[in-house]
């Protein structure tokens, strides 16, 4: 669309949206209003301002043609200029279906985050000249008090990133042992600032957390160098793993390897919020075995809980434009509801008075007593009662409201709290097909529900708790699949994150689970352990020769893997058909390899 707007308008009519690039070489066409029979605009819930709106409209108003709006978070405006929703094809039923991944969450609680930055008296800062990035170092004199909102606008508490770092590498760490692979990571940062660029310090930070080197993370945003080519990067190539950025890599970038989302940046808006979701929901391309994604919510769930309860169409409207301090002062003169318009003016000068510098109060000298401005808008309610005129035709100076707005600033700076502590944990939440998060002791209680009250629904179940002689692939299979199709979303994977939070035990294995749900005296295994039992239960006391010996490891591992065996796995899996399978595995044991795998299998079960 920004394009298309220089197309038809000229550069100056364009608009661009946070970091997103503008085609260098657009230029402007004469393009007729009859050119196209249909337009489809892809991302159409965009226009985050007034100003950016009408812009769009602007640009589909100049043709005469059906439009057609594509977007996965449509906003009110967006319902107002397209009509009626013609389509919808739900996120939830993606996932049914397979198009589309579901996500897990962890929430990071971080006491800065959550508490805001107090600074005590003689404690190290540094102090840094947002316009030179000169630093220097200093101590607090009296107690100072930073909000949340402040957080990495006004302060900065590197240890605070750090920890949350570290408590995030951990779970990636996790990942990699688990899948084999690092989880391509994406890390957005409250903003990308000259000299106190939240964006840098992550960088910097991550890299010595990771210590995986310089490639290993990059900033993605649009004060770096040829960023959509570090997009592609960052798509197809093996590194960067982990990239930080802050609106770039919000929306219409895919990303389909990526695993894991960290919010480090507080968010408002349901659109970005959703766009910015919307970037780990892809399938793997790299990674086919890509079954979910992971969100970190920095703010300790916070964030997730916001957005929870919005509709599918958010009534989200543009952001409006403030009204000038012109427009309100002649509101109030022209008695536009004068009581109202006159508080707004008394807090807009009391904004200006936190805002300005000596140089400005000398200036402002020339039209209020010594340019005491807070004495001035306290007292301006009074004022206008007594002498309304006279002090309305000071108001409507031009030179004054001039000053009014281009008022020479204090200069801004940003303090590194070097000493100041954070307390930083996490938890991890299972996410079911309904919405619905789950800790992971609720999780395993909803398990356990689950298996003691569908015994008759789901047999497999029913085989393990009474009559584990008819154990096999297919009852694994249908035990799996009714599991993973629940709301609950009792997957293998989860269920073993579960455990291995609630019970300290890595890789729990599925049989060990349903049992111990059903009975919690019952011992958690895994595989190996469930499988070595299994072994030493049939084969004891029997002897075998070297040529069985060999079978009956090749069986073992096979069940290590997948907890059962029938006669097909030997006609179908390698590690079998490459010594002759059945045929030459059960002539090795004499015809009786039939009760051999029936007896393994039972045995595993029991």
């Amino acid at each position: 669309i920004q394009r298309m707007t220089i197309n038809l308008f000229g550069r100056d009519a364009v608009f661009n949206i946070g970091d997103e690039p503008i085609d260098d070489d657009a230029e402007k066409l004469d393009i007729p209003i009859h050119a196209f029979d249909v337009i489809i605009a892809d991302e159409c819930h965009r226009g985050y301002s007034t100003g950016e709106l009408s812009v769009w409209r602007k640009t589909l108003d100049h043709f005469d043609a059906i439009k057609i709006g594509l977007t996965a978070t449509p906003a009110a405006h967006t319902k107002a200029y397209f009509k009626d929703v013609v389509y919808r094809y739900e996120y939830e039923r993606a996932v049914r279906e397979g198009f589309l991944v579901d996500y897990d969450v962890v929430t990071i609680k971080s006491d800065v985050r959550m508490k805001g930055v107090f600074l005590t008296e003689g404690e190290q800062i540094g102090v840094i000249d947002p316009t030179s990035g000169a630093e220097q170092l200093d101590q607090v004199e009296d107690e100072r008090q930073f909000d949340t909102g402040e957080i990495e606008q006004k302060v900065t508490a590197p240890e605070s990133n750090k920890k949350i770092l570290e408590e995030i590498k951990g779970y990636a760490l996790e990942h990699q042992e688990h899948y084999g692979r690092f989880p391509k990571m994406l890390i957005f940062a409250v903003n990308d600032l000259p000299h106190t660029s939240h964006a840098d310090n992550l960088v910097d930070i991550a890299r010595d957390v990771f210590g995986q080197g310089d490639s290993f993370v990059q900033k993605i945003t649009g004060r770096v160098d040829r960023p959509l080519q570090r997009i592609r990067e960052f798509r197809n190539r093996p590194e960067p793993h982990v990239v930080v950025s802050v609106d770039m890599l919000t929306t219409g970038v895919d990303i389909p390897d990526l695993e894991y989302i960290v919010f480090l940046r507080p968010v408002k808006s349901r659109i970005l919020f959703e766009q910015m979701l919307g970037r780990g929901t892809r399938k793997g391309e790299k990674f086919p075995d890509k079954s979910h994604f992971t969100v970190f919510d920095c703010f300790d769930g916070t964030l997730l809980e916001y957005f929870r309860s919005a509709t599918a169409i958010t009534a989200e409207p543009p952001e409006k434009e403030l009204r000038t301090i012109k427009q309100i002062i002649d509101d109030v003169w022209e008695n536009r509801d004068r009581d109202y318009n006159i508080r707004c003016l008394v807090r807009r000068l009391q904004r200006i008075d936190k805002e300005m510098s000596g140089a400005a109060r000398e200036l402002f000298a020339a039209y209020i007593p010594n340019g005491d401005m807070a004495t001035f808008a306290a007292g301006l309610a009074t004022t206008l009662r007594k002498d309304f005129t006279g002090t309305m035709s000071l108001l409507r100076k031009p030179d004054f409201q001039d000053l009014l707005v281009n008022y020479p600033r204090a200069p801004r700076t940003f303090i590194i709290g070097y000493e100041v502590q954070d307390e930083v944990s996490s938890a991890w939440l299972v996410r079911g097909l309904d919405g619905k998060e789950y800790k992971p002791e609720d999780y395993l209680a909803a398990f356990a529900r689950f298996v003691k009250e569908n015994p008759a629904q789901v047999e497999a179940i029913e085989i393990l708790l009474d009559r584990p002689r008819g154990w096999g692939t297919e009852a694994l299979g249908e035990l799996r699949q009714k599991l993973s199709a629940t709301n609950e979303r009792f997957t293998v994977d989860n269920l073993q994150k579960a455990h291995k939070v609630r019970y300290d035990k890595a890789l729990v294995d599925i049989i060990s689970m349903v049992k111990h749900a059903a009975c919690d005296q019952e011992p958690l295994y895994t595989a190996s352990e469930r499988v070595q039992r299994a072994f030493e239960t049939v084969t004891a006391g029997k002897q075998f020769s070297d040529e069985q010996q060999k079978w009956l490891d090749r069986i073992r591992d096979h069940l290590v893997e997948n907890l059962s065996i029938d006669r097909d796995d030997f006609e179908n899996v390698p590690v079998f058909t490459r010594f002759g399978g059945w045929g030459r595995a059960n002539k090795t044991f004499n015809n009786q390899l039939d009760s051999i795998i029936n007896d393994l299998n039972e045995a595993v079960a029991a």
